[in-house]
């Protein structure tokens, strides 16, 4: 190697370790709600790479409160859903019950953190074809949700679909069904008729039809869905 090619070589190396010292030294400068915004909006920028960086320097900021502050485990809840989101089950999984285990000894167990994060672990064992784990988490993080919001709150309404898809993966259909038709009356009556969150439930429904072999009725259902999409574009 020539020495220019050494001395190029060297600058670069120097300038490469300045730039990560640089980096490292500018997330230990910033807050806890910086870095948490920082990933936020990584995530939707697409970039997970950098959001799961960020989350983890969050975890280690939070962690300076207190190893049970709820700080800690909004961190680890953002973070297991950018492994999640990067298909990473077995790095999510452990993140998303350390942060269960924080919220129920900061809140118990009948909080909104506890079943959002049951929630997210049940949707994340379904994905993952583990139906055993899932359907338990589910079903508690909508008990949860009933008695915190009442029965015909919207975000009961995702509970209930989302254990309507599981039992749809499962492959038992008319279990399912009801669950969709509760979680349509629930959209309709908070969000209004023509919402698009009722089209996708309607579409939803609509497969389960199929799948018990009443296409006539899963048509009509996909009609209605079509017409609000139609007033919404």
């Amino acid at each position: 190697m020539t020495m220019g090619k050494q001395t190029a070589s060297l600058t670069f190396a120097l300038l490469a370790a300045t730039g990560l010292a640089a980096m490292v030294s500018s997330c230990q400068q910033q807050t806890w709600e910086s870095v948490m915004s920082a990933g936020q909006e990584a995530v939707r920028q697409g970039n997970y790479a950098e959001a799961e960086h960020m989350f983890q320097v969050a975890v280690q900021k939070a962690e300076t409160f207190g190893r049970e502050d709820r700080r800690v485990a909004v961190s680890l809840s953002q973070l297991a859903q950018v492994y999640a989101g990067q298909g990473k089950h077995a790095e999510a999984e452990p993140v998303y019950l350390q942060a269960l285990k924080i919220y129920q000894a900061v809140h118990g167990e009948n909080h909104a953190d506890v079943a959002a994060t049951l929630n997210n672990l049940g949707v994340l064992h379904r994905m993952y074809g583990q139906y055993a784990e899932a359907e338990p988490l589910l079903s508690r993080s909508l008990a949860i949700k009933e008695r915190l919001l009442g029965p015909n709150h919207p975000d009961v309404a995702l509970s209930v679909a989302n254990l309507g898809q599981l039992y749809v993966a499962q492959g038992q259909p008319a279990k399912a069904e009801p669950l969709y038709r509760r979680a349509l009356s629930i959209k309709r009556e908070a969000l209004g008729m023509s919402h698009p969150e009722v089209a996708k439930t309607l579409e939803d429904l609509a497969n389960v039809l199929r799948k018990l072999g009443r296409s006539p009725e899963a048509v009509a259902l996909d009609l209605q869905a079509r017409e609000i999409r139609a007033k919404r574009s």
